[in-house]
C-alpha cells in the first residue's frame, strides 16, 4: 500500500467529480450540496515507469504496483465540528488518512450553487479550517480531561500532556497544527488521537479550462498557500460532468502524477522494489528508513530473522541487464540492517526464523 489521502472541501466544489477524475470511479455527482453521504473510497495504482522497465526485463508472472487510497467525504459546512450539516461523522472518516487533500473551486459559474453565494478561494478553506481547528480542540480537550480523571504520575502520560497542552493553545489561536513546531517525539504521544490540523495537505484547484494565468482566483490560492509552504495543484474537471467525459487521457494521467507526486513530497516518502520473475513489486516506504524496517513492509518474518539485504541500484540493475549480471560486475551489496534505502533500490531480503 502507497498511502492514504481524505478529499475535503466545502459542499457542491467538485469533490466528486475531482476524485472520479483521480480513480476512474463513477460516483454520482450533483448540483447541490451533500450529494456524497457515504464516503467513497478509491484505490489508485501509482504509475511508475521503473515498473514497465523492470518488466520489460524480466517479464514477470505479476506486476505490483504500490496504490494511493482516496477517500472523498461529505463537503464540509460552517458547524461541522460540532454537527452541522453531515458533521462529525465524516471528519471521523479521514481521521486515519495520512494526508489530506482540500479541493477549493476556482472559477465562476451562476449555473453551479456555492453555498455561501460568492466564490471566494480563501475564505472557503478558512471556513473549512476552522472546523478542522475546532474538530481538533474537542479532541484535544477531551485527552486532557481523561488525563486529569486518571490522575496518574507516570512520565509518558506527563509528557503527553505537556504536548496536548501546547497544541490547545496553538488551536485556540485558530492555527493548524501542522504549523507548530512539534518534535518527531512530541507527535509520538498524540499519533493516537489522528489530529486532523497535523496532517500534511496539497490544495487542488478545480478550474474550469486551462487558462491558468488569468484565472485571479488561482492566484489568490497560491498567495495564500505560500505563507504555508503548502502545494498547489491546479486540476480541470468539469464539475457538472461525470469523469467519463474526460476528454483527454494524457491530462488525466498527468494530473494524477501530479497529485502523487505532491502526496510523496508530502510525506516523504519514496519506493524501493522487488523482482523476480514470479513478481515485479514496488513498495513505498518514509525516505530515511532502515533495510531491516523495509524488510518488515513485506511481512513480519523478515524484520524478525533479518540477515540482509542483498541490494542493487535501479540504473545498476537496468544496465548489467538483472541481477545475475549486477552481480557478476560486483553491483551488487550486501547491505545491514541500518541500511538506508534508496529510491529505486532492488532488495532480496535474507532471513532466518
Amino acid at each position: 500500500m502507497g498511502f492514504k489521502c481524505g478529499i475535503i472541501g466545502l459542499p457542491n466544489v467538485g469533490k466528486s467529480t475531482i476524485f472520479n477524475a483521480l480513480t476512474g470511479k463513477n460516483v454520482k455527482s450533483a448540483n447541490f450540496p451533500f450529494c456524497t453521504i457515504k464516503p467513497n473510497i478509491g484505490l489508485v495504482s501509482v504509475p511508475d515507469l521503473r515498473l514497465q522497465q523492470l518488466s520489460t526485463l524480466l517479464n514477470p508472472e505479476r506486476l505490483v504496483p504500490t496504490h494511493m487510497e482516496f477517500i472523498d467525504i461529505a463537503g464540509l459546512v460552517k458547524g461541522a465540528s460540532k454537527g452541522e450539516g453531515l458533521g462529525n461523522l465524516f471528519l471521523n472518516n479521514i481521521r486515519t488518512a495520512d494526508a489530506l487533500c482540500h479541493v477549493v473551486r476556482c472559477f465562476n459559474n451562476d449555473n453551479i450553487i456555492h453555498v455561501t453565494g460568492t466564490v471566494n478561494p480563501i475564505e472557503d478553506i478558512n471556513i473549512v479550517n476552522e472546523e478542522l481547528i475546532l474538530a481538533d480542540l474537542i479532541t484535544c480537550e477531551n485527552a486532557i480531561k481523561k488525563i486529569k480523571k486518571r490522575n496518574i504520575n507516570n512520565k509518558d502520560i506527563n509528557n503527553e500532556f505537556n504536548v496536548l497542552e501546547k497544541c490547545l493553545i496553538h488551536l485556540l489561536d485558530l492555527k493548524m497544527l501542522r504549523i507548530l513546531n512539534l518534535s518527531i517525539q512530541e507527535k509520538s504521544f498524540i499519533n493516537y488521537l489522528n489530529l486532523l490540523t497535523i496532517k500534511p495537505i496539497m490544495y487542488i484547484a478545480n478550474i474550469e479550462d486551462n487558462n491558468l494565468q488569468n484565472n485571479r482566483f488561482l492566484s489568490q490560492l497560491h498567495k495564500f498557500t505560500e505563507k504555508e509552504n503548502s502545494i498547489v495543484i491546479p486540476l480541470c474537471a468539469s464539475i457538472d460532468s461525470n469523469f467519463n467525459e474526460f476528454t483527454n487521457k494524457t491530462e488525466k494521467v498527468s494530473s494524477l502524477n501530479n497529485v502523487i507526486r505532491a502526496g510523496y513530497s508530502l510525506l516523504n516518502l519514496h519506493t524501493y522494489f522487488t523482482a523476480s520473475i514470479k513478481e515485479i513489486r514496488a513498495w513505498t516506504i518514509p525516505i530515511g528508513t532502515s533495510a531491516i524496517k523495509a524488510s518488515g513492509k513485506i511481512h513480519s518474518d523478515f524484520e524478525r530473522g533479518f540477515i540482509c539485504a542483498q541490494t542493487i541500484s535501479f540504473r545498476d540493475y537496468l544496465f548489467y541487464s538483472g541481477e545475475q549480471g549486477a552481480k557478476d560486475a560486483g553491483k551488487m551489496r550486501s547491505e545491514g540492517k541500518n541500511y538506508i534505502v534508496q529510491d529505486g533500490d532492488i532488495i532480496k531480503f535474507l532471513f532466518n526464523v
